[in-house]
């Protein structure tokens, strides 16, 4: 501490490092072309960069805020969490890690159900958080899709999953991967009940999550520039021994290639959602009219 003083006294700096007064963290976003926009207009913009038409990258309470009228729901199977089935230990037991991410971002998970309005259309909505352990597939994603979808048939109503994942999660191993199978099993029923489903691809969205559910939709979304694969493009390019072609993995690419029906801008999600979601339940939404 003596020393530090020291160096402060030799380059005659006179404020007390308590005196110091930092910018509140948050005021201010830089994109990655370098803009500097500030947090509210940002936010107020959808979190869309109005500069470079940026998507930041944001999690399922700024998702659920955007598509819900007046930005009520409800959330729906909130108390759902995660336990350490196979006593996994990394660096640190997965127990710990569960706590820590959960202090750390107060989720319980990896995936939020919620329903409301939007834009007067009733409709159930899945979003994932890749704050949570990169928005993971684990058992606990998969028991919540299920639930959810179980609420969408009980109540007929219209069902969006928002990805946003690198993956599954290993820490759960089998279990995770089993989930794959149980989602895509629940989905059907969706489809035999006459219920549409639509996923919406942000980035990131890889992993089993693109092998499976994301792309299995009756109509797929994604925002503008969003990755979106199995395996990273590294990997790829070292597996084939191949250059890959440029835009690669992106949203854009995969619409030219027929993975991907539309691509929208995250300021016109919600109209266009609604319009989708209205015309696939053959019920105009007059405020879209």
């Amino acid at each position: 501490m003596a020393f530090d003083w020291f160096k402060r006294k030799a380059k005659n700096i006179t404020t007390s490092t308590d005196e110091k007064k930092d910018l509140p963290k948050g005021l201010w976003h830089r994109t990655p072309s370098g803009n500097i926009i500030e947090h509210a207009q940002l936010k107020a913009n959808n979190f869309v960069s109005p500069e470079d038409n940026f998507h930041v990258r944001i999690g399922s309470q700024e998702y659920f805020e955007m598509l819900f009228d007046d930005q009520i729901f409800t959330e729906l199977d909130m108390h759902v969490e995660s336990v350490d089935m196979l006593k996994f230990k990394d660096t640190k037991t997965y127990a710990d890690r569960l706590k820590e991410v959960s202090s750390k971002t107060k989720l319980k998970d990896s995936i939020r159900n919620a329903v409301g309005k939007v834009n007067s259309v009733e409709m159930v909505i899945s979003c994932m958080d890749f704050a949570f352990i990169g928005g993971s597939l684990g058992s606990v994603m998969g028991e919540k899709i299920t639930r959810a979808v179980d609420y969408a048939i009980a109540q007929n109503l219209p069902y969006m999953i928002i990805c946003q994942s690198g993956g599954a999660r290993m820490q759960e191993a089998t279990y995770s991967l089993m989930q794959l199978a149980k989602v895509q099993s629940k989905l059907v029923q969706l489809a035999e009940n006459k219920i549409p489903y639509i996923s919406y691809l942000t980035d990131p969205t890889f992993g089993g999550i693109t092998a499976s559910f994301a792309m299995t939709a009756d109509v797929i979304v994604a925002e503008p520039g969003a990755l979106i694969g199995f395996a990273g493009p590294r990997v790829i390019k070292e597996t084939i021994g191949k250059d890959l072609p440029e835009g690669f993995q992106t949203a854009e690419f995969l619409q030219e290639k027929g993975f991907v029906d539309f691509i929208i801008k995250r300021t016109e999600i919600k109209t266009e959602i609604s319009h989708i979601v209205s015309l696939l339940i053959n019920r105009p939404n007059k405020l879209l009219a």
